[in-house]
Formats: structure tokens, sequence, C-alpha cells
């Protein structure tokens, strides 16, 4: 009977692995890959914000925010003075930032972040004035305006203040209008160009054996690890419609390289379920060094004409935590990520346990630390 429960067990375990060690689940080339041209582009633009309840600039140490609200009353017909001293705290110059979709048309509306460039406390409740959106080309694609939405709260009173998330960043939806269409070059040609987003010879040439597979031979063919030229119809519409039918088709991406993500600032560690480790033990123990000082009063003694100073005595405290032997031996992500958890290592006691196992050779994966 135990020796049943234990090969059952054995299989349970056999089979868990070889689940997990499994590529991954079939994925549309949508997915996996993007058409050259076919992508968006960054937009930013200089603005004002307006109506704020006393939150804007300190026009005294932003004194372009003066310049450019001198700027657009000009424009509008009014002449400020020369000289005047324009204090104002319901403006903010800010900078505004949008992404155009691929293939926006004029007219198509898009969402905006506004960002204050100066000492602005707060954006909330303001207005963002109509503000040109440039390109890497310096020519205007948008045209933003309208009332910002700030996720943040935050009151002041009396020395006292309470903030709540951030306030000098705001999100406007719908608050740009696209007045120029990127030039795509998709309709040109006879071929488009499929690029993957991950290098990877593997799955390069599946999608191309999947294409020719299903159009012809000679439909696709592999440039490099990452582009892919493919032939389509001259038609626009046919063109459209083979492209949507070779975007719906499934592939069966190459296993992932086994890789480990160590970010040293704040101590996240993420493996993929690629990531293994050989045979090893690993001992880990803290070593700390406390360092006190506390003041020290010094009487001198009586008749003898000196006087009481103040002395600080420092006592320093080495502490060493003891560090258990752990055998770690693991198939999967799952194993590693349990041994390493019975020694109670936390994610900055990883950063040093990780290196040392790629330096002994018992970790199975690529160590990145960014």
């Amino acid at each position: 009977m135990i020796l049943k429960q234990t090969l059952q067990a054995l299989l349970m375990l056999w089979l868990g692995c070889c689940a997990i060690s499994t590529p991954a689940h079939a994925e549309r080339i949508k997915d996996l890959a993007s058409i050259q041209g076919v992508r968006p582009n960054q937009l930013v633009g200089y603005g004002l914000v307006v109506g704020l309840d006393g939150t804007g600039d300190q026009t005294i140490q932003t004194p372009f925010t003066i310049q450019t609200l001198n700027n657009m009353l000009m424009q509008m017909g009014i002449n400020v003075p020369p000289g005047t001293n324009m204090r104002l705290r319901n403006v903010a110059a800010v900078m505004v930032t949008a992404s155009l979709p691929a293939l926006a048309q004029p007219g198509q509306i898009v969402d905006v972040t506004v960002s204050s460039m100066g000492n602005a406390r707060s954006l909330r409740g303001g207005t963002l004035l109509m503000t040109p959106l440039k390109g890497a080309d310096g020519q205007v694609y948008g045209m933003a305006q309208g009332n910002l939405l700030v996720g943040g709260i935050g009151a002041a009173a009396s020395g006292s203040k309470v903030q709540v998330n951030h306030l000098n960043a705001g999100r406007i939806s719908g608050g740009a209008t696209v007045e120029r269409a990127v030039p795509v070059a998709l309709g040109q040609g006879d071929t488009i160009r499929l690029e993957l987003h991950t290098t990877d010879f593997s799955t390069t040439r599946r999608v191309v054996d999947a294409i020719n597979e299903r159009f012809g031979t000679g439909i696709a063919y592999a440039l490099d690890a990452r582009a892919i030229q493919v032939r389509t119809p001259q038609g626009s519409d046919e063109r459209v419609a083979f492209i949507a039918e070779v975007e719906s088709m499934n592939i069966r991406p190459a296993q992932m390289h086994a890789k480990v993500i160590v970010n040293s600032r704040t101590g996240s560690v993420v493996m993929n379920q690629s990531a293994t480790v050989d045979a090893c033990a690993i001992a880990h123990g803290n070593l700390s060094v406390v360092v006190s000082t506390e003041p020290v009063i010094s009487q001198p003694g009586p008749f003898s004409g000196g006087r009481t100073v103040q002395a600080q005595r420092s006592t320093i405290e080495i502490k060493q935590e003891s560090g258990m032997l752990t055998m770690v031996e693991g198939a999967s992500l799952a194993e590693v990520v349990k041994a390493l958890n019975a020694i109670g290592a936390t994610p900055q006691d990883l950063l040093s346990i990780l290196q040392a196992m790629k330096s002994a050779g018992a970790l199975r994966a690529e160590l990145e630390i960014i």
C-alpha cells in the first residue's frame, strides 16, 4: 500500500514537472509580432493650465509662466504694460504628452497627460488651454484642451498638510483631436514586414513555416531572427483581408529563455518558469552592526575648580544571525521559490543568494540586475 502511494506521488510530481516545462500555449501572430510602420507615435506640447484655486506657479520663481501668458494675451489683442508685476496664483505652465495611435486619422480623439513643469502645488480643478501637440519632426499632429482629472487630493492649513497621491499631474480623457495623419507605407508595394517583439530564431522559423503552409511556398521568408518579409495581394481590400488572416493564425512560440530579473533598488525578483537550479547547499546569515551614542554628564570633584561638561559615550554591538544550511534542488520555478522561502529569504537576501548561485554554476538561468 505504501509503495503504491509512493509511486502515485512520484507520477503526479513527474506530470507536474512536465506540464511546467512544456512550451507556452499557442498564441496569435498578432500577439507575437507587429507590422513595420504600423505603430504609435509620441506627441508633446507646452501649454498653460488656468482656473487653479491659488495653487499655481509662483511667478517670481517661474518667469516662463508669465512670458507664456503675455504671449498668449498679445495674440488675443491684449497688451500688458511693460514692467507690470503680475502675481498670478491660478496659472501653471505644463507639459502635455500623448500617444498618437497607429493609422490615426484627422478628427480622431486621444487621451492626454498633463504634468506641471513649474512649482505649482496642485493642478486639481484646472483647465488646459488650447495646446498644439508636435511630433519628432516638429509638425503639429493634434490639439489638446479640456478639464483636468487629478487622482490626488490635498489640504493645508496653519502649517499642517495632508496629501493623498500625486497632485501635479492629471489626465484628460479624449482631450486631444488629431489634426494630421502620419503617412504609412502599408499600401505601397507588394510586401509587408513582420517584426517579432522578441528576437528568437526558433519562433521566427515557426512563423515563416506556418504562413507558407497556409498560403503557399515562397509567401514568407525570414530576413533575420526578428524580421519576416511577407508577400501580399495588390488590392487594398485583399491586402487588409490577407493581413487580418495572417494575424489571426495561431503559433506555438519556442520555449522562453530561462531568465531571472533582479531589481537592486526595490529588491524585486522575478523568475520565469524555465528557471531551474542544480543541487546545491545554501546557508545565509545576516551580519548587523549597531552603533548607539548616548550623552554622559561629567561632574567635577568638590572644591576642584572644575566645571560640568557633557560628553558622549558610544557603544558598538555586532550581531550575526545563524544561517541554516538547506539543500536546494528544483526542476521548476515553484520548487525553487519553495526552497528559498524555506530558509526565510527576503527579497534583499535573494539578491546575494542568486548571485552566489550563479557564480557557483547552480543557477540554470540568465541573471540580469537592473
